[in-house]
């Protein structure tokens, strides 16, 4: 009991620990689990572990297999929560990179470290290539943290992120596949059944994700599932998919509760947010208690194996000469430039699938005797350990080198999707700038979508706005709903992570009626509310532009708004497209260029009267 609350303890201790320090969680759940597992046997008087998952086999916390069995199911919960998050409309751009980062760098993986291992440690060539089979994935798990506290451009995000997702399921095929060779003793026999696996393996994944995905849909939709029992009933969805499948298909578990999740974020789906927020705090509690399970079920004897230089060489030439390889084959011909080519190549993580199949194999394969099988756990545990570590303390500083990193983030976040919203949004967009709709409402989200804008139905007061990392070149909040204590709870929150170059939103009908004491956020005017917005937005559907002459005409313009009614002014556009935020200080806005334009909403103006 106390060994099993403790991991649980240390596991969000260390989650705390990481959301402090901004590092991926992995990384302090890992030296935990070393600390009170192999280290932990250098200081206690009997030399035991503070932790014991397995003990000579059959004894501590999990005995014989039961703790792969374990790691197994959770994983496949962990992959389907990664699959919730995947958006068609993010790839539209990348598409073809992330395809062949699945495919061809897998390949260039595979061959590179498994020759690697093989000259380096002078291991067989079967026990190489499931080493290196184990490495091909990254993941969600340590993708994710290290991109949310980077500003990027959102199609280098998108690679990463769809990558660290697809690619799980994709290894952890290959790694049976070699597994089971290695089982069988290789030879024709196992090279003409291989081909007949693999393709057993990507139908009954495909066939069952999407099935089941529909039918879990279909479920909520026509509201056979309680509310209350929504986000359990998913739950014991997601297991049950994965161990149908894997009982019909050996290993086409993970692929099934992927492809699972991928459609069913792609639905329309109701309540999928909440469904969403319950499979995070699961995954974070599952993450928790894996890493550190899997970490101290390592023995010193393993850590020994590789603390030596050819480790390090081994580590180098997976780092710094096959994941670039691979990177830079599979973006030929693509829209990435060298240095965005450059950053994905440094940033690959090693995560939790390959630590827990590593661990289930490596076992697996010592007990039977399996020369070099002892390699196995502690070679891919280095390569976890050493990726996470390195990306996460320089990944931030790699991006400002290669200059990928936005120093200034021009992308505006609008809380709120109504018709005004959506009009100002379409505006911005068609001045090339990124715009992103936030809304709790999932009709105004469709209708935005309808639009062609990017929508994210969410509730500003959950935490899943902060944890988007599409947002990263977001610098600008506007909050333009109908409920002043929703603007002002947006203004307040989201300010430092989303308004850095600016937060605006509308005054209030008290604060229109007061203009002296006008809120430093204010937007667009001191005379105008949410209602007047909404009133000219049906009156006059449309953005309209007039050209500004000098600095005392824009002055002149919004004295002009501000005695007339049906006006209200909303950016100064200059003649290189780029537009600016008119806040209700309006009067005092500097620099107007030659050759700008004052966009307003409401009716025309006769330029010849003014």
């Amino acid at each position: 009991m106390l060994e099993l609350a403790g991991i649980i303890i240390l596991g969000i201790l260390a989650q705390w620990v990481a959301w402090k320090f901004k590092i991926p969680a992995i990384l302090p759940l890992i030296l935990i689990g070393l600390l009170v597992g192999p280290i932990a046997t250098l200081i206690t008087s009997d030399h035991t572990k503070l932790i014991q998952p397995i003990w000579n086999g059959s004894e501590g916390l999990f005995p014989g297999e039961s703790l792969f069995y374990f790691v197994s199911l959770a994983i496949s919960i962990i992959l389907f929560e990664g699959g919730l998050t995947l958006r068609r409309n993010e790839i539209l751009n990348v598409g073809p990179v992330i395809i062949k980062l699945i495919t061809v760098a897998v390949v260039v993986t595979f061959f590179g470290a498994g020759l690697a291992a093989h000259f380096i440690f002078g291991l067989s060539w079967p026990i190489s290539f499931l080493f290196s089979s184990l490495i091909i994935v990254t993941g969600p798990t340590v993708i994710t943290p290290i991109l949310r506290n980077i500003p990027l451009k959102k199609d280098v995000s998108a690679v990463l992120k769809w990558e660290g997702i697809l690619i799980d399921p994709i290894g952890a095929l290959v790694a049976v596949l070699v597994f089971e060779f290695i089982r069988a003793g290789g030879g024709e026999e196992f090279t003409f059944t291989a081909l007949y696996e693999f393709a057993k393996i990507v139908l009954v994944g495909l066939t069952f994700g999407f099935t089941f995905a529909h039918a879990l849909a279909f479920s909520i939709k026509r509201k056979v599932i309680p509310h209350y029992l929504l986000n359990v009933v998913t739950l014991a969805a997601v297991l049950g998919v994965f161990v149908l499948s894997d009982v019909f298909a050996h290993e086409s578990g993970l692929l099934s509760v992927v492809v699972m999740g991928m459609v069913l974020g792609n639905i329309n789906l109701p309540s999928l947010n909440e469904i969403l927020y319950f499979k995070e705090s699961l995954s974070v509690l599952l993450i928790s208690i894996l890493f550190i399970l899997l970490s101290a079920n390592i023995n010193m004897e393993d850590l020994r194996l590789v603390f030596n230089w050819k480790a390090a060489l081994l580590f180098a030439i997976v780092v710094f000469l096959v994941r670039p390889l691979g990177v830079f084959l599979s973006s030929s011909k693509s829209g990435l430039k060298t240095n965005e080519k450059l950053f994905i190549s440094w940033v690959g993580p090693r995560g939790i699938v390959a630590a827990g199949i590593a661990s289930l194999f490596g076992l697996k394969l010592y007990k039977v005797g399996i020369p070099g099988a002892q390699y196995i756990t502690p070679l891919v545990f280095m390569i976890v350990l050493g990726t996470v570590l390195l990306n996460a303390t320089t990944a931030r500083l790699f991006a400002k080198l290669v200059g990928v990193f936005l120093n200034k983030s021009e992308g505006i976040l609008i809380i709120g999707a109504s018709k005004v919203s959506r009009l100002i949004a379409v505006y911005i967009k068609n001045n090339n700038r990124h715009v992103v709709l936030v809304d709790s409402n999932r009709d105004n989200i469709n209708k935005a979508k309808d639009l062609g804008l990017e929508a994210i139905e969410a509730n500003i007061y959950g935490d899943q706005l902060g944890n988007n990392i599409e947002l990263n070149d977001v610098g600008y909040l506007m909050a333009l709903t109908g409920n002043s204590d929703i603007n002002k709870y947006a203004i307040n929150k989201f300010s430092r992570q989303f308004g850095e170059h600016g937060s605006f939103r509308l005054i209030t009908t008290e604060e229109m009626k007061d203009p002296k004491n006008n809120p430093q956020q204010g937007l667009f005017s001191h005379t105008d509310d949410y209602y007047k917005l909404i009133e000219l937005a049906e009156k006059y559907p449309g953005i309209q532009e007039i050209k500004i002459k000098n600095q005392k005409h824009y002055r002149t313009l919004i004295d002009l708004t501000e005695e007339d009614n049906d006006i209200i002014p909303l950016f100064i556009k200059d003649a290189k497209k780029s537009i600016r935020i008119i806040s209700s200080f309006s009067k005092e806005m500097e620099e107007i260029e030659e050759g700008s334009f004052l966009a307003y909403i409401g009716k025309p103006i006769d330029i010849e009267e003014i």
